[in-house]
């Protein structure tokens, strides 16, 4: 393995010639190296302080890109050691990518959805580090809130790579899904979620239909078609007319 000052030679000529703040530059070079194997799982990393005098950046920046790159489960720190290239951990998925209103048509109840919002845009800085992309980029969003028969069962607020969905704007979403034009424009390939339990604000508990103080089951979910992703979508339930279920092997 390369000792960790060797890693830092080509860092610098790696970074991304993009308009994104200097720590999400500094962690797509991070994690290029990691996905291309150039840096190797179990190799020590350089450290916060090396990689501050190496490219002259500010330690908080170098800070942040480590932490965040930690917490997504690239690296890993032992106390005392130092960072480390993590293991890539292979995981059961707790459930699939489906069509809600399939979803609720197989429980014998009916679907319709109530679409609040559909815009192009131009991508946040956020926005386009979700997307893996550029600020500025086209995009759509979107939110819809979905009913199981006369009850509001999710609000879907999503971002959609506009390059990979050019006629998204134009689809009737009172009708059709996001998730069956998706499959059909884009097909996924690959695909993420985060799952959460919060407390809905006001304007939520309206649209759901809910007292304040009811908890929701929050998705947070990016999906890709090849190396591209595709759209990044949050979806909030209601705690008290949702649940997960996940079948696993032996």
């Amino acid at each position: 393995m390369n000792s960790p000052s060797s890693l830092l030679e080509n860092l610098f000529s790696d970074l991304p010639d993009t308009s994104l703040p200097i720590y999400a530059k500094l962690k797509q070079a991070i994690s290029l190296k990691i996905s291309s194997g150039e840096w190797e799982v179990n190799q020590r990393v350089p450290s916060e302080a090396e990689v501050v005098n190496a490219l002259g950046m500010s330690r908080m920046t170098v800070n942040r890109a480590l932490r965040e790159l930690t917490a997504e489960g690239l690296l890993v720190r032992h106390q005392g050691l130092g960072t480390f290239v993590a293991k890539k951990k292979s995981h059961s998925a707790l459930f699939e990518v489906h069509n809600i209103a399939e979803e609720i048509a197989l429980r014998g109840n009916k679907h319709y959805s109530e679409l609040l919002v559909l815009e192009p845009a131009k991508a946040t800085v956020e926005e386009a580090m979700t997307l893996g992309g550029r600020t500025n980029q086209d995009i759509f969003r979107s939110v819809i809130l979905h009913y199981e028969n006369d009850l509001p069962i999710q609000i879907e607020e999503r971002i959609v790579n506009a390059c990979l969905a050019p006629d998204y704007a134009k689809q009737n979403f009172d009708t059709n899904t996001t998730n069956e034009y998706l499959m059909k424009v884009a097909p996924m390939t690959e695909g993420e979620h985060l799952v959460e339990a919060i407390l809905p604000n006001e304007l939520e508990c309206q649209r759901l239909q809910i007292s304040a103080n009811e908890p929701c089951l929050q998705i947070k979910r990016r999906t890709w078609a090849g190396d591209d992703i595709v759209t990044v979508a949050r979806l909030l339930h209601p705690g008290s007319r949702f649940q997960l279920f996940g079948h696993f092997g032996r």
